[in-house]
């Protein structure tokens, strides 16, 4: 098969049409298309199901997608070997991790890691879905729960533990609650149904203190602890944080502080290929340098 048409099929195998695969690879449509067809002609198959919705690829289309994916993941993969220099790490270096971590305390803080190392061109994923990292959509990731992936590496960072809080402006309004049994008479914050926390009853400050276990009826659901965050901060509520959030975020009050919710585990997770990447140590080190100084373990 002809590399140049191969790597122009599975660049439309990605972008779902002729149009926005051009866009990616600087092509025009046209070009795209007669590739594409010559490839066809040359494997005697149809690669693609053509519909006005798009491109769908056909069983034989799968197969090859699957290969060819599998084939410019190592060259990647070889190239930043390649060109990692022996004595400082660089090159481009993926890191995935939730939309709050990320957006609450990851984000602060990568300033002085590019700092100490400009060579590595960092480009950071915030997602609350998981990576496939064996793929190499990202090369490392900060996840809150170990990896189910065999050939992943995992270095535990750190627990996180879950206050609960409230804005100022919320407790001069309502009162500062003494007691757990307090919580019947404030406005509650919680995950919603939707959500997919990474631990069972993060809802906990509806049942703490209850008679009987009975619910309490929250004010607001939200499907992530951001929004939760968000809320909690304008002061609409009494939410349940975990520590990152307070370092970065002064303003907020702990309430009740013999209460303790349910904790996570942090990982820094990244494939058993690049172990010896010296941009995989240096963010490894990095991080574990930053929490042991900035959250209460």
């Amino acid at each position: 098969m002809d590399w140049d048409k191969l790597r122009i099929f599975h660049a439309v195998a990605e972008a779902g049409s002729f149009t926005h695969a051009g866009e990616v690879l600087h092509l025009s449509q046209s070009a795209v298309s007669r590739q594409v067809s010559a490839l066809e002609a040359g494997l005697k198959v149809s690669l693609f199901h053509r519909h006005a919705r798009g491109l769908k690829p056909t069983e034989q289309g799968e197969l090859l997608y699957r290969t060819a994916h599998e084939v410019f993941v190592k060259l990647a993969m070889a190239e930043a070997r390649i060109t990692e220099n022996k004595d400082r790490p660089k090159g481009p270096l993926k890191v995935s991790t939730t939309v709050a971590f990320g957006s609450v305390w990851l984000t602060s803080r990568i300033k002085r890691f590019v700092n100490l190392y400009p060579e590595i061109e960092v480009s950071l994923v915030l997602a609350d879905t998981e990576l496939d990292l064996s793929m190499r959509e990202a090369d490392a990731a900060i996840r809150m729960e170990p990896p189910r992936q065999p050939d992943l590496i995992q270095k535990h960072l750190l627990n996180i533990s879950y206050h609960v809080y409230a804005a100022p402006e919320y407790l001069e309004e309502r009162g500062i609650p003494k007691t757990p049994q307090d919580l019947d008479a404030h406005d509650l914050i919680v995950y919603g149904d939707d959500a997919k926390p990474p631990i069972a009853n993060l809802n906990w400050l509806l049942e703490v203190g209850t008679k009987d276990n009975k619910k309490r009826r929250p004010t607001l659901k939200v499907n992530s602890i951001y929004g939760i965050f968000r809320a909690v901060q304008s002061g609409l509520g009494i939410g349940a944080l975990p520590d990152y959030f307070i370092r970065e975020a002064g303003n907020l009050v702990e309430l009740l502080p013999e209460l303790r919710g349910p904790s996570i585990n942090m990982y820094f997770v990244y494939p058993e290929e690049l172990r010896r990447s010296k941009r995989i140590v240096v963010l490894r080190d990095f991080l574990v340098s930053e929490m042991s100084s900035t959250i209460m373990t």
